[in-house]
């Protein structure tokens, strides 16, 4: 059994793969910069976002937490050396100012209450917080072209917040110093420290 994380991250389509490679190349660049020792990444699906800051030398202690046991179970088959863990975004399991680095790619737009989703990731951290959404309405034309999702105009079934690159940074910024912000088609990456 698989879950759609996966199936994104090992789909065949050469422009899924194209982009998806873009949005981690820009992940890493920003994240680089930092020199985090410690990160923490929310919704880390079965690992893939981890294994690439492994791969880069980013991060000593890289540890992830996502609420599908299904997620956490096959990434700790494929890999065992990561930390991984079942975790839920409205109750992280560590202390306040854990970690250097919180990383949170493509969860905010799944959940009923961001803002407290945002709140903890602001709490663990030390002092940064990565953080991307779907860049509306890009992503679900994307979407739509490609002829995913068409009854619902190209809307992801999961999606129930919606944000431009603009209405994001409003989103954000009681909670964080947005520091950086990409529109990494179709994703808006944003990077924030604590006020």
């Amino acid at each position: 059994m698989t879950t759609d994380n996966y199936k994104k991250h090992t789909h065949s389509n050469p422009v899924q793969r194209f982009l998806i490679g873009k949005f981690y190349e820009s992940l890493l660049t920003d994240i680089k910069r930092f020199n985090p020792e410690s990160i923490l990444d929310v919704g880390c699906g079965e690992g893939f976002t981890l294994e690439k800051f492994q791969k880069a030398g980013i991060g000593k202690k890289l540890t992830g937490i996502d609420f599908l046991d299904t997620a956490i179970k096959i990434g700790k088959k494929e890999r065992p050396d990561l930390d991984l863990r079942i975790g839920n975004i409205y109750d992280i399991p560590f202390k306040s100012n854990t970690f250097d680095l919180v990383n949170c790619n493509e969860v905010l737009e799944h959940i009923d209450d961001p803002e407290k989703g945002l709140k903890e990731l602001v709490r663990v951290s030390k002092k940064y917080v990565v953080l991307s959404v779907p860049n509306e309405p890009w992503f679900m034309m994307a979407n739509f072209v490609r002829g995913k999702n068409l009854s619902r105009w190209g809307n992801d079934i999961e999606h129930i917040n919606h944000w431009s690159t603009n209405s994001f940074i409003k989103f954000v910024s009681p909670y964080l110093k947005v520091k950086s912000v990409r529109r990494q088609f179709p994703w808006t990456l944003l990077v924030g420290t604590k006020k």
